[in-house]
């Protein structure tokens, strides 16, 4: 395969998406410095994003996704903060995917991944049964109660009662001495009105 890599360093959109390409990245590639963007999305590309692409310095949009890539994704400044989507659909590990690498970039086995997720959604499962009972017995503690034992709903409802009564006591204070204060300043500035026109 020829790279034309050499010739193309002024090139700044690399768009090749879907085009079922086959074969590696090249490692040439980072000799094209003025790349901003790349896109080779939804091809079959195979092997290991390479070590050179970190040396583009102005690149501010990747897509590698939907291909059949492997391995670590290479540390560089500007790789890691792309979004994990980009890397999406290949057998690649380390950041900013949540997959961690094994030793020297191997991914994880499939099979521990599944295990894995299985725990996981075994934990998430358990936890919304603990807190659907915590609710059934929090609400039937409470509420059973009153539907079995006379007394204690009569004494619920006059403790109800209760509350509500003194409610009301304190928002009629609260209002009528609103209202005695506001009437007491509107009418005094009537009064020092009168004695200013006098």
């Amino acid at each position: 395969m020829v790279y034309y890599s050499q010739y193309l360093i002024g090139l700044i959109y690399l768009y090749l998406s879907k085009n079922e390409l086959t074969g590696h990245i090249p490692q040439s590639i980072g000799n094209m410095e003025s790349l901003e963007s790349i896109d080779f999305s939804g091809n079959q590309l195979t092997g290991e994003i390479p070590q050179s692409i970190t040396n583009l310095n102005f690149l501010n949009k990747l897509d590698l996704s939907y291909n059949h890539l492997e391995g670590k994704i290479p540390t560089g400044t500007q790789l890691q903060s792309f979004d994990a989507s980009s890397f999406v659909g290949n057998k690649l590990c380390g950041p900013p995917l949540l997959l961690n690498c094994t030793m020297e970039g191997e991914v994880p086995d499939d099979d521990a991944n599944d295990n894995e997720k299985e725990r996981k959604n075994h934990g998430v499962k358990w936890l919304f049964v603990s807190v659907a009972f915590g609710f059934i017995v929090g609400f039937w503690g409470f509420v059973g109660p009153l539907f079995i034992f006379k007394s204690w709903r009569y004494a619920y409802y006059r403790f109800l009662d209760d509350v509500w009564y003194k409610l009301q006591s304190c928002m009629r204070l609260y209002v009528s001495d609103v209202l005695i204060f506001w009437w007491s300043n509107a009418r005094g500035q009537q009064l020092l009105g009168l004695i200013a026109i006098k």
